[in-house]
Formats: structure tokens, C-alpha cells, sequence
């Protein structure tokens, strides 16, 4: 596994949660990793991607409320969220947008209103 999702969990309406992606064998340093969702009955999408250069980029229902980071000591990517709202519920994954891998299990955000 390549990439680890963790972090997920129940929060309530407009609070916030920090996701942490943890790389294994590949470097956050050297490539653009992505992090993706999907809810039940829905297709994956894109939340948010890092590139090597620092620049980032997010999906258009993401509106300011989420923000991706990168720590290239600890080989992390992290998504920090806020103002979460039920529709935010989902698996959220992280991969490599140019080389996909394995989706593994992800981690699990449930938003209660």
C-alpha cells in the first residue's frame, strides 16, 4: 500500500475534522497526491490535490471550507476540513492522480445534522 487514509470519524454539522494521508515507498516531495471521496450510492470525486510545487487545487463544492497540506518530514498529506455538513458524508480515499493504486478502505467521515 502506497497510501493510507486515516483519521475519519462522527462529527456534527459545521464542526471540523483534520484526515491525514500517509505515504509509503513514494515521496509527498516528489508527486501530486490527491484526495478523493465517495458517498453511498454516488461516484468518487475529487476533493482536493497538492502538487510538488505546493499548489493546490479543489473541487468547486469544497467553497473555501477544506484546505490541503503537505508535511514532507513525516512523508504526510493532510486534509483539514471545517464547517462539515451532512452532505459531506463519505469514504474519503487518497491516491496519486497520475499514477492511481489501489483504493484501499479509505476513511470513513459521517456528518450528523
Amino acid at each position: 500500500v502506497q497510501l493510507q487514509a486515516s483519521g475519519g470519524g462522527l462529527v456534527q454539522a459545521g464542526g471540523s475534522l483534520t484526515l491525514t494521508c500517509t505515504a509509503h515507498i513514494i515521496t509527498v516531495k516528489y508527486n501530486q497526491v490527491a484526495w478523493y471521496r465517495q458517498a453511498p450510492g454516488k461516484q468518487r470525486e475529487l476533493v482536493a490535490a497538492i502538487a510538488p510545487s505546493g499548489r493546490v487545487s479543489y473541487g468547486d463544492f469544497v467553497k473555501r471550507r477544506f484546505s490541503i497540506s503537505k508535511d514532507i518530514d513525516a512523508n504526510t498529506v493532510a486534509l483539514h476540513m471545517n464547517y462539515l455538513q451532512p452532505e459531506d458524508t463519505a469514504i474519503y480515499y487518497c491516491n496519486l492522480p497520475r499514477d492511481l493504486g489501489p483504493w484501499g478502505q479509505g476513511t470513513l467521515v459521517t456528518v450528523s445534522s
